[in-house]
């Protein structure tokens, strides 16, 4: 039997026969403002608060400090639980553009390195024990390479390493309403054992956010299209309506 990983996102692990595979890697994407990096760190502070499993949260887009304030606003307090050895967030959002983290898990300000960087989520991991990773995200890797076949070879290392250090992880990628993609460059999904696409979608006046699990290894999931809330607590996935099964 598949160990499963709980999300603790309120009406998510019910469509996926109890959480995600453990030690897999789940791709999330979608466009700008589907909430994403919600979604990443309601999984890592979930695991920290209501599972007891530490977890690192990348950040290569966002910095820390920004975030941190951010989730505050859901009560979620990533600063006490980095205290508490809890979450770590590395920093790699700044090092691109040569200018130094003063965040304790960074890249050097040399500039933004690959290997690098796994070097540090390797090191972070093996000195928390983590079980938990959010990649945040993805396409930000394309800034740092000259063609996309390198990118594409950035990701295949990145998911290989992933999956040796056993640790269940969701990268994030961007991609473009309604165009039928999954990931930015095409190889993420194939990479992921999982794959769930958010969306933001217009319906008459209103507009409504969606989940749909695109596919997830050894696990029975629910195939159909899930409304999603982004409330004070964070994200809740509601159970699929009439509505929403014909849109």
């Amino acid at each position: 039997m598949v160990k499963r990983i709980k999300t603790g996102i309120i009406g998510l692990d019910e469509l996926t026969e109890g959480g995600f595979p453990e030690g897999r890697s789940i791709l999330l994407s979608g466009a700008c403002g589907t909430g994403k990096t919600i979604f990443c760190a309601q999984y890592i502070y979930n695991g920290a608060v209501k599972y007891s499993e530490p977890g690192i949260y990348v950040t290569l887009d966002e910095r820390p400090t920004l975030i941190r304030q951010d989730m505050q606003s859901f009560g979620w307090d990533f600063r006490k639980l980095e205290e508490e050895n809890m979450i770590h967030l590395i920093d790699g959002s700044i090092a691109k553009i040569g200018i130094p983290s003063e965040e304790e898990f960074s890249l050097p300000a040399t500039g933004f390195d690959l290997d690098k960087l796994l070097l540090e989520i390797m090191r972070v991991s093996k000195r928390t024990g983590a079980k938990r990773i959010a990649i945040d995200s993805v396409p930000s890797l394309g800034f740092n390479f000259k063609t996309e076949g390198e990118v594409r070879d950035a990701i295949l290392k990145l998911g290989y390493i992933l999956m040796r250090m056993g640790a269940t992880s969701i990268l994030t990628s961007e991609i473009k309403e309604n165009e039928g993609t999954y990931s930015k460059y095409g190889v993420e999904e194939y990479v992921a054992d999982s794959v769930i696409i958010l969306s933001y979608q217009g319906l008459g006046m209103q507009s409504n956010r969606t989940l749909h699990v695109r596919k997830m290894r050894a696990t029975k999931h629910s195939e159909k299209v899930h409304q999603i809330e982004i409330t004070p607590k964070g994200i809740k996935v509601h159970e699929t309506n009439e509505e929403y099964e014909h849109v």
